[in-house]
């Protein structure tokens, strides 16, 4: 089967790709910039927009499945309900879609609502469909290189805990979803899989496990989100800051966390346990020396 691959240059889309091409299917990469995409041997890299409707309907005709994976934009919502009306119009039977773990909760928080959205049209349709609900991501953590080789963790994440996940694992978990409903004779009814890592972690669990990867003292920032969303705003559209803030909040709150079995479920998706926060602190730290 032909697997549509949306945000394919993206974080995740990306290893997504990889993966697929890795075990010999043939993937469809969806790029707006085809000549300047580089993908594995053996991938079409597909010119389109989730934006652009003609190019979208022309990707779908030629794939039997569909992994959505859509940025958070301002206009989100739009784009993967468009995505999907026009999957179902191309009759396509099989799709993974990327959501995010406490969407259906955190109703104030933007791109979580947004990604709910999506997943009530795919529950009342009764699309065949693999929701992905995965936690933070601890890639996001690289951005805070500079604080933290000056001492400081500087994510406001409060001290309720978070979960966070390893994007390699979530990755790993859609592709062998994509291959288990590709190997499936007939299309697989519709699933929710929650993604998170084994650690319950604050801000100042975070701190202080930097603190032993480092060497060096680190000390946690602090809750301050008014700080964070004025800081935020000067590097990202003032409605992505704000965004980020009303996550933040809600992880102050409630948390983001896993279920009781869910290390069990995850370790029988992956074939492995999931990746631990301390072994991706410390495969950063040895790659920030090597600079």
């Amino acid at each position: 089967m032909n697997i549509l691959v949306t945000g394919s240059t993206g974080t995740i889309g990306s290893l997504v790709v990889q993966g697929l091409a890795a075990q010999g299917a043939s993937v469809h990469a969806l790029t707006r910039n085809p000549d300047k995409a580089s993908f594995p041997a053996g991938v079409t890299a597909v010119k389109g927009d989730m934006t652009d409707i003609p190019s979208m309907r022309a990707a779908l005709k030629q794939v039997d499945m569909l992994f959505l994976l859509n940025a958070v934009v301002a206009d989100e919502v739009t784009q993967a309900i468009g995505t999907l009306s026009l999957a179902r119009e191309a009759g396509i039977e099989r799709i993974v879609y990327l959501s995010v773990l406490n969407s259906d909760t955190y109703t104030d928080v933007p791109h979580f609502t947004g990604k709910y959205t999506v997943e009530r049209m795919i529950e009342q349709l009764d699309l065949p469909v693999t929701v992905l609900r995965p936690s933070y991501f601890m890639q996001n953590d690289a951005r805070l290189r500079d604080g933290l080789l000056q001492g400081r963790y500087g994510m406001p994440v409060g001290d309720v805990g978070i979960s966070m996940v390893d994007v390699r694992d979530i990755a790993e978990i859609a592709v062998a979803a994509l291959l288990r409903r590709a190997n499936a004779p007939t299309p697989l009814p519709r699933e929710v899989i929650e993604i998170v890592g084994p650690d319950v972690l604050t801000g100042d669990a975070l701190a202080t496990l930097w603190s032993g990867v480092l060497g060096k003292p680190i000390t946690y920032a602090g809750n301050d989100l008014a700080a964070f969303e004025g800081f935020m705003a000067g590097i990202m559209p003032s409605w992505s800051a704000y965004d980020l803030r009303l996550m933040l909040a809600r992880f102050h709150v409630d948390g983001m966390l896993g279920k009781p079995l869910a290390m069990k479920t995850l370790a029988g998706l992956l074939g492995h346990p999931p990746r631990r926060y301390r072994d991706f602190a410390a495969e950063l730290a040895l790659a920030w020396q090597a600079d």
